[in-house]
């Protein structure tokens, strides 16, 4: 009796070690989870592409917040929660949680980030969003960087070439269309 009990508590000990993620039975941060397809087959395809990305203004003063929308569209299958995240100059300043996939007719997901601009110095700076999944089956589509440069001038200075502040800039995925967006 007393050496079942052991092997039973040795074949938990396994499970757990095997079934649970790491950190999570510490209280870690969340893991994504790779997802089983319903009939047991195999595994689910996992595919999210960053569409989209808007900034706006492109020309700010220190202090000023720049909103960024994002457009990332879930092109295969599962379910899962994961970061998005805003890059700057390629470091991430702001991260959100979105829930994909839930619905089957569902396939893009508009998330909004505010960059407040507070203690940067005056400069160029390069906005894009990714959303990494170690998962994704083509992962060379999870990050899209805007182009055109955000100009952030000293509070109360000019902007080269006399501009003023304001504008915006918009990188879209080439290969995504236009119908997709409603326009």
């Amino acid at each position: 009796m007393r050496g079942s009990r052991r092997v039973l508590w040795l074949v938990v000990a396994v499970l757990a070690t095997v079934a649970v993620p790491g950190g999570a039975a510490s209280g870690g941060r969340a893991e994504t989870v790779l997802l089983a397809d319903n009939d047991g087959g195999g595994n689910v395809n996992i595919d999210l592409a960053v569409r989209q990305v808007t900034v706006i203004p492109v020309r700010a003063h220190a202090g000023d917040v720049i909103h960024v929308e994002v457009v990332i569209e879930n092109k295969a299958e599962g379910m899962a929660t994961t970061n998005a995240e805003l890059l700057v100059n390629g470091k991430v300043v702001a991260r959100q949680l979105f829930t994909w996939g839930m619905s089957a007719g569902e396939r893009l997901y508009r998330l909004s980030f505010d960059w407040d601009t507070r203690g940067i110095p005056p400069g160029e700076y390069r906005i894009g969003a990714q959303a990494f999944l170690w998962e994704d089956t083509s992962p060379f589509d999870n990050r899209l960087d805007v182009t055109q440069p955000v100009v952030v001038a000293p509070a109360g200075g000019g902007f080269p070439g006399g501009e003023t502040a304001g504008g915006s800039a918009t990188e879209t995925d080439p290969r995504f269309g236009k119908m997709h967006f409603g326009g």
